[in-house]
């Protein structure tokens, strides 16, 4: 018995996120002691490992827990970690096109990306609140050094300043509540919090556990009222920071807050719900207004953005299978199409300007670029929720899940606040196909090509590979409630 309490905790089911550690450890030994620009290298490197582990975790044995608990590997675990591999591979993908007109060309650039990656997987696995802090630090601190890595910018430098800032108030927040929530249950496992809670009932202490907690993850996720580093840091980054912080973060963090509200708090749900509700409606509804007047693309992505999540919040105040289910599936379609229109953004470019980021540079586009014009169309109308897009059925998903949970004023709140955000993607298409073009765009990068053609091929023709993907779905939010 003694030699069972000092064994050593199986490593096996933390293979992917050792398997990234060490690339990234030997990536940057590689570009510390080659002389020459080893920056490409690394690029397709990180990729193929990112890649690679996503391929490990298809065929990993799911249902396994190593350090007492502390990650789990489970269906949604695995799903979730597929989706953020995915989304970092291609954001460094489309880097490298970037990475050749930029100053932030240099090879710790695809190695910070890969300990964020790292971090986002402890994050998802993660069924204690230690693990949970360690996770979301290690994401953040690498973030942080992303957005600011363009030395030589002032927006860039500035938006890393806030980022870090307000990320080190959420952090305090968070582990405040975290705190909170381990002096009034006694435990810092998911399961004992909620045996903790189920046994002694919902304290006041607790409650005030809860909304610190969830105000820490409401800043991961951009959600209102904690968005307020959104828009600046969108516009500020490096492009191709911007579009990884839009996918890989967002996925990691929603299926974080997805976890801690099924898992740990899930005897407290009446007190939980109705704090998402809150975030839910007042996302929704700031991410349909304030984008009306944006004229820079990347900030009215920002708040695209955070109306987005609002809607992914629908499904977790659900707190149902159907609400999990509605969450894993409007993830995993948002992800694409963001993918896919920063394809778009990050093409933006001309040759006496550089990059160039105003609504108005896309205009007439139809006629200078009609593959990229038709191809973004398809993705802002799917944006938009316009059906039969898959975007469409994503939202449909999540409101559903809300009228079968007796939420039925949020989900109209959602449909309301979705026929408001699509006039600002149709005023964008409005001007790729009406107004009067501007100079040609440079030459799309073939890298941003493959992103775009199969992001808005997605868009368009889901139905062909929605049954496996749906499968897959339904697995993931059923091993969650188990």
């Amino acid at each position: 018995m003694m030699a069972d309490a000092h064994a050593l905790p199986s490593l096996f089911p933390l293979l992917p996120e050792l398997i990234l550690a060490i690339a990234a450890i030997a990536f940057l030994m590689i570009g510390a002691f080659d002389k020459e620009d080893v920056t490409p290298t690394i690029s397709v490197l990180t990729i193929v490992a990112m890649l690679g582990c996503a391929a490990v975790l298809g065929f990993m044995p799911t249902d396994r827990t190593t350090f007492e608990g502390a990650f789990v590997l489970d269906a949604f675990a695995r799903y979730m970690k597929i989706l953020t591999l995915i989304a970092a591979a291609v954001t460094v993908a489309m880097t490298m096109g970037y990475a050749r007109h930029q100053a932030f060309s240099r090879f710790e650039y695809p190695v910070i990306l890969l300990l964020a990656t790292v971090g986002m997987m402890l994050m998802i696995s993660a069924d204690d609140t230690i693990a949970l802090y360690l996770g979301l630090e290690l994401q953040s601190l690498a973030i942080y050094v992303a957005v600011s890595i363009n030395r030589d910018s002032v927006r860039s430098t500035e938006a890393g300043l806030k980022y870090f800032v307000l990320g080190a108030l959420s952090s305090g927040m968070l582990l405040y509540g975290i705190s909170l929530i381990y002096g009034f249950t006694g435990s810092t496992q998911f399961a004992g919090i909620a045996a903790a809670i189920g046994a002694e009932g919902v304290g006041l202490g607790i409650v005030f556990g809860i909304v610190f907690v969830l105000a820490g993850l409401a800043f991961k996720v951009s959600a209102v009222p904690f968005h307020m580093w959104t828009p600046d840091v969108y516009e500020g980054a490096p492009s191709p920071v911007t579009a990884f912080m839009a996918s890989a973060p967002k996925i990691a963090a929603m299926a974080l807050f997805v976890r801690v509200v099924s898992d740990a708090f899930e005897p407290a749900m009446i007190q939980w719900q109705q704090i998402v509700i809150f975030l839910s409606i007042a996302s929704m509804l700031l991410g349909a207004f304030a984008a009306i007047g944006q004229t820079n693309i990347k900030r009215l992505m920002a708040y695209s953005s955070i109306g987005h999540v609002g809607y992914a919040l629908i499904g977790i105040a659900a707190g149902t299978e159907q609400g999990i289910l509605g969450v894993v599936v409007y993830m995993t379609i948002y992800l694409v199409m963001t993918l896919g229109s920063f394809a778009c953004i990050l093409s933006m470019r001309r040759a006496d300007e550089g990059m160039v980021e105003d609504i108005a540079d896309l205009s007439g586009l139809i006629r200078t670029k009609p593959w990229m014009a038709v191809a973004f169309t398809a993705l802002l109308f799917s944006l938009a929720g316009i059906p039969p897009l898959v975007g469409f059925w994503g939202k449909l998903y999540v409101f559903l899940a809300a009228v079968e949970a007796d939420l039925l004023p949020l989900a109209v709140i959602g449909a309301l606040s979705s026929a408001v955000a699509a006039f600002y993607y149709l005023r964008i298409i409005k001007v790729m196909m009406f107004d009067e073009p501007k100079d040609r765009f440079e030459p799309m990068a073939a890298e941003l090509r493959v992103v775009l053609a199969v992001a808005s091929g997605f868009t368009v023709f889901f139905f062909l590979v929605w049954t496996p993907i749906l499968s897959a779905a339904l697995t993931a939010a059923k091993s969650l409630l188990l």
